[in-house]
């Protein structure tokens, strides 16, 4: 819409510098803006100030108590050079994001794909089953119960019963199967909220589209998929993106519940809690709020490369 003058005629951007013509819109659709305004006040208080507020406090030495002290980039230094847990942490993190971000997200959208074939009934039914294990707040206590350390778990009952194993396996002490079982627990519970979108997204496609594509030269389903479904999800997709992408670098509570914290030999130590223990546990808050501006930095640029990725879908 453009902006008027008092004459009430429609006024050109050239005409007003750039700060005026901004006014006059906002002035034009004050009422859209006014709704917006809490979601925007929330927004700057919650999201960006904190955001703000950590990049300062990472270059100062704060522990709650007395003054920040300026330290400049002393933080990110001692992060890099002098923390070894830190690069453990690191390397935990992007092997974690690198494996159940992709696996996740393809995995809820091909599951989401499958369950738009179905009858209505049916696919509420087997939504609600693939979806549950992301809400119920005792599904760790299956794996738990699975990979027990006794004799009564599952799994080395199993073992023991085919001669596979002589003692039972103390699975989540054990730090050659602590990181390989966090992540098949996370898989197991990917199917959350982006699993919920994608179906929704599968349902807004108008089916008058596919006809058309296969007058066009659409020979099958996988055809149809790339250059029509896909295309036409694309805010789906990029949302589903921006939660895998934060689930896969921001875990923590999987090894939490399985394997206690710390983790058996930092096994499974991420970034999150390396933040948790200096920020939670020590109160160092500037080496804390470094490490957090490090791992956003990490986000926020696998956010880009998601971004430019989807640009590419049915190119």
């Amino acid at each position: 819409m453009s902006a008027k003058n008092e004459t009430n005629r429609p006024v050109k951007r050239s005409e007003v510098s750039k700060l005026r013509w901004t006014w006059q819109e906002m002035k034009n659709n004050k009422t859209a803006y006014f709704m917006l305004a809490p979601f925007f006040i929330l927004f700057l208080i919650f999201t960006v100030l904190p955001v703000v507020l950590s990049i300062f406090l990472s270059l100062t030495n704060f522990n709650m108590l007395q003054v920040p002290s300026f330290v400049g980039i002393e933080n990110f230094m001692d992060l890099f050079l002098n923390d070894e847990i830190f690069m453990l942490a690191c390397q935990n993190t992007l092997i974690f994001a690198a494996v159940t971000g992709p696996v996740s997200y393809i995995l809820a959208l091909l599951v989401a794909w499958f369950i738009n074939e179905l009858p209505p009934k049916i696919r509420a039914v087997v939504t609600l089953i693939f979806y549950a294990p992301s809400i119920s707040g005792q599904a760790y206590l299956i794996w738990k119960t699975l990979f027990s350390s006794d004799s009564y778990g599952w799994a080395n009952a199993v073992l023991t019963k085919y001669g596979l194993i002589s003692q039972p396996i103390l699975w989540f002490q054990d730090a050659k199967y602590v990181m390989a079982l966090c992540i098949v627990v996370a898989l197991w519970t990917s199917l959350g909220t982006a699993f919920l979108s994608f179906i929704a997204g599968f349902q807004t496609i108008d089916r008058s589209m596919y006809e058309a594509a296969a007058v066009d030269g659409i020979k099958n389903r996988w055809q149809e998929l790339w250059y029509i479904t896909l295309p036409t999800m694309r805010p789906q997709l990029m949302f589903g993106a921006v939660l895998s992408i934060t689930n896969s670098f921001g875990f923590g509570a999987v090894v939490d519940a399985l394997c206690g914290f710390p983790s058996v030999d930092y096994a499974a130590h991420t970034i999150m809690h390396h933040l948790s223990d200096y920020g939670g546990a020590r109160y160092e808050i500037g080496y804390a709020s470094a490490i957090a501006v490090i791992l956003f930095v990490i986000m926020f640029s696998a956010n880009i490369i998601i971004k430019k990725a989807l640009s590419k879908v049915g190119e």
